[in-house]
């Protein structure tokens, strides 16, 4: 079985779908890690040197690549995997998807302590952050809640 673990950034994919691996017995494949082995450079040199536009047809290829190397893996999709192009069609097609909701506060208060991880929030000011995530989540809740199941 595929599972992919969607969400917004720091809502626990990684951690949460490292559990599930473990329990299931089966592969954990974090996507943005893989796309940097393939790539052998950072999230943060792509988004520099192609912007999001680049990272985003480069997370697609290695989303269908995954899909068709292995036959069952926990995946932590990045938190705007399922946003952009028919990845969120693709994933419920091809396994189970789970959303990770996560509260806004919560996700706020990890993204402060690991903002330099992030490309999308690296720049913002720790007041800016809240109001951006509430945005952010606004516009990814309709791709977010496709999911085939949705845990608090």
């Amino acid at each position: 079985m595929k599972y992919f673990l969607i969400g917004y950034m720091a809502c626990g994919k990684s951690r949460y779908g490292r559990a599930m691996a473990k329990e299931q017995g089966i592969p954990f494949i974090d996507l943005d890690a893989y796309i940097v082995r393939r790539e052998v450079r950072t999230i943060t040199d792509i988004f520099r040197s192609g912007g999001e536009q680049e990272f985003r047809k480069l997370e697609r290829r290695y989303l269908w690549e995954v899909c068709e190397l292995y036959e069952s893996f926990v995946m932590a999709t990045g938190g705007g995997t399922p946003c952009y192009s028919d990845n969120m069609e693709y994933m419920n097609r091809q396994g189970k998807t789970i959303f990770l909701n996560t509260d806004i506060d919560t996700l706020v208060e990890r993204l402060r302590r690991g903002k330099q991880k992030r490309p999308l929030v690296r720049n913002l000011e720790d007041e800016q952050l809240h109001d951006f995530v509430a945005g952010h989540l606004r516009e990814r809740m309709p791709y977010y809640l496709q999911a085939q199941e949705v845990i608090q």
